[in-house]
């Protein structure tokens, strides 16, 4: 796609690699910046060894973005919001809005909830009709189920279980179908893990303040989203929660290219974060040059000024 757009060659390459090539772009003096998105062993590792060379880099890591239900929010939009960030692509995405917290009366809405998510249609990636496709390797798959047995273990609701989906035609594809564990804790591996997968996990609060101390205590920061018709919820919600990207009845906070993606605490580390303003920084070396055609009949010890 680049070369059609006219991007001239040598400017994108693609290196397939482990741990040599990442070694290799850490280490390398003619590369000068380093943007990475994965995990976060990996997104420390580089950011160390990329730094210690003088370089800049940005690494945008793990992500648990938590979705705040207040009782007062428009429960239609906020289902059908819901079903769409859970579970679209899969859940294979940094912004996915993997767990809910369901605060005081909006405790009931979960099983509606699953009859929304029951309505998705699983198919191939070619499928233009799937609303969601396979996981990306059998190992996610695993994966995935093994983190739902998990949640089920250790006293998590399974509300809706895709475990096992199967799609015509594709005997062996990695499909997994949207999963939904209710009455979650902190303390299980399906919260504490970041599942990468078409799962949601649901946890009940009944304050607001109990909810933001869930989503502050949580090591990550990438993303929040709080649904609600009150403005002062809100506004206590985006100026007490600490995540780098906060949505107001907006499902997933927006990372679209005039916007910064500004994850913070365990989701990010760097200086700059991707995208807008400060990714274009990121990327630009600045200089700055002084010029003077004046003729020069003195000497001067001090600095000149913008008058001279």
């Amino acid at each position: 796609l680049a070369k059609e757009a006219g991007v001239p060659d040598g400017v994108v390459n693609v290196i397939h690699g482990a741990h040599d090539a990442v070694n290799f772009i850490c280490d390398a003096p003619e590369i000068r910046a380093i943007s990475f998105v994965g995990g976060n062993a990996a997104g420390q590792h580089i950011h160390a060894r990329g730094t210690s060379h003088g370089k800049r880099v940005q690494s945008n890591m793990g992500a648990k973005n938590h979705g705040v239900i207040l009782p007062d929010a428009d429960k239609e939009s906020v289902l059908n919001k819901l079903t769409g960030a859970a579970f679209g692509a899969a859940g294979q995405r940094c912004m996915a809005l993997s767990t809910a917290i369901f605060v005081g009366e909006a405790q009931g809405w979960i099983d509606e909830l699953a009859d929304k998510a029951k309505q998705l249609r699983l198919g191939a990636g070619t499928d233009p009709d799937a609303d969601l496709g396979p996981v990306i390797s059998p190992a996610a798959k695993a994966r995935i189920e093994s983190l739902i047995a998990s949640g089920e273990e250790e006293g998590a609701r399974v509300v809706l279980d895709g475990r096992g989906a199967t799609v015509e035609d594709y005997p062996n594809g990695n499909f997994v179908g949207p999963t939904i564990l209710a009455d979650a804790t902190p303390d299980m591996q399906c919260y504490k893990q970041e599942i990468f997968g078409p799962v949601l996990v649901t946890l009940k609060a009944e304050s607001l303040d109990e909810a933001i101390q869930i989503i502050n205590r949580n090591p990550f920061g990438n993303g929040t989203a709080i649904f609600t018709n009150s403005g002062a919820s809100a506004r206590r919600f985006q100026m007490d929660v600490d995540c780098g990207q906060v949505g107001i009845n907006v499902p997933i906070p927006v990372p679209l290219p005039h916007f910064s993606f500004t994850g913070s605490r365990a989701s990010f580390v760097g200086s700059t974060n991707f995208y807008g303003k400060s990714g274009v920084q990121f990327y630009t070396q600045v200089k700055t040059v002084t010029s003077s055609w004046k003729s020069e009949d003195k000497l001067q010890t001090v600095m000149p000024t913008s008058k001279d």
